[in-house]
């Protein structure tokens, strides 16, 4: 068999509740304007359904990280989101069953370049490097969903040295978790390792350097990081 001419960085692993368990991401999806009210403070009509960006799985780091601060930005945003881990693929799968494939969640920070995402928003760009960058996903320890259920309510925050900014509700989510498994498995064929992040509340706003941030939800392990 011929050699690999270039071999890639083997896939980051993440600790799981299980001391014996680790995980290790395929891609990431990510839901925009998954919360009423965050879609309001945007700009935009929340009712609309729900659409999709994308992370490189390389752009996920675990928590407790000292992040350099990214270079081409001066409006660095946090947003707390919940994510779910796919745990058995599938394509066109029924929202009914949509549930059976998630292996479990985490907390999450779509960390974005939010003043390169509205230049892109502006000139009709794609988003890439405004959510795609290195370090831009911070991500909690998983939890298996035999273990905690699927999360449909309870408590999301996202606190920057020690001050709540964001504070919602899980049932405040416009499409559920299996709803949006569901819809993404029309567009892709759902691959074990995937991760969607599902959106976040109102009140995201800047991190800067030198500050802490920390998103919290209810059952599961906080994701934090800080700024050097």
């Amino acid at each position: 068999m011929p050699r690999l001419a270039v071999t890639p960085p083997a896939p980051a692993r993440f600790a799981t509740t299980d001391p014996e368990l680790e995980v290790a991401l395929h891609r990431i999806f990510c839901v925009g304007r998954n919360y009423a009210a965050h879609a309001r403070e945007m700009g935009n009509d929340e009712r609309e359904p729900p659409f999709f960006f994308t992370k490189p799985a390389s752009a996920a780091v675990a928590t407790g990280a000292a992040l350099p601060y990214p270079p081409a930005t001066t409006d660095l945003h946090h947003e707390a989101e919940l994510c779910a881990l796919i745990g058995t693929g599938g394509r066109d799968i029924e929202a009914a069953d949509a549930l059976d494939h998630v292996w479990g969640y985490c907390a999450g920070n779509d960390l974005t370049r939010r003043d390169m995402q509205a230049e892109a928003k502006a000139m009709r760009r794609p988003w890439d490097m405004a959510k795609g960058f290195d370090a831009s996903a911070v991500l909690g320890p998983f939890a298996p969903a035999s273990q905690i259920g699927h999360p449909a309510k309870g408590r999301i925050a996202c606190l920057v040295d020690g001050e709540t900014r964001q504070e919602a509700d899980l049932s405040q989510m416009t499409w559920s978790v299996a709803e949006i498994v569901a819809h993404l498995s029309r567009l892709v064929t759902l691959q074990p390792g995937d991760l969607i992040m599902t959106g976040t509340p109102e009140g995201v706003g800047p991190v800067a350097p030198g500050q802490d941030c920390t998103v919290e939800i209810a059952g599961l392990g906080a994701a934090r990081f800080r700024f050097d």
